[in-house]
């Protein structure tokens, strides 16, 4: 079965399959998530197996929350499913949005809710390898730096957030 997420057509949220809203470059929900270790961000390395983008590096997770489905109970849902991670306290961070180009004639256009998690260690990962082929913890600065050597590594949507909304991230709160 596909999966339907929340998008918008003609001024109304409706379900969409998920690769033609892609295909479609139609306006839909995201969620995504930062776990924050100081000034350190969990980032990770998406499976090659994944329909857009695989290999290249993003955030922490992101995703599209089901039809339903709460901003927050999708982050966790989805750090536990990527990551293996659960019992986080989330911080909302509001919306961003974006449109960009993921190749192969898909295109993201997101209405994304962010959030970020505060650790005071750097906490195990049990990546599932049909999502996740490997994880880093790098500093902002860093990633900053690794990102203007290698822009073709990371993902748009992460290159945008830190371009773009990193003061709305990555505020002190």
């Amino acid at each position: 079965m596909s999966e339907m997420i929340p998008t918008w057509l003609g001024g109304d949220l409706v379900a969409v399959e998920k690769l033609e809203a892609h295909r479609r470059g139609l306006r839909h929900k995201a969620v995504s998530v930062f776990v924050l270790h100081g000034d350190e961000v969990l980032i990770q390395r998406r499976a090659l197996g994944k329909y857009h983008t695989p290999g290249l590096w993003a955030n922490t997770c992101c995703t599209h929350p089901r039809w339903g489905e709460a901003g927050e109970a999708c982050a966790r849902r989805r750090l536990d499913e990527e990551l293996g991670i659960t019992g986080l306290d989330m911080h909302p961070r509001g919306e961003v949005e974006y449109r960009a180009d993921v190749g192969g004639g898909l295109i993201e256009h997101e209405v994304v809710e962010v959030f970020v998690a505060h650790v005071a260690r750097r906490i195990a990962t049990c990546p599932n390898p049909e999502e996740v082929m490997a994880v880093d913890w790098v500093s902002r600065a860093a990633l900053t730096v690794r990102i203007a050597n290698s822009p073709g590594a990371y993902t748009p949507w992460l290159r945008i957030y830190l371009e773009r909304h990193a003061a709305q991230i990555f505020a002190e709160a």
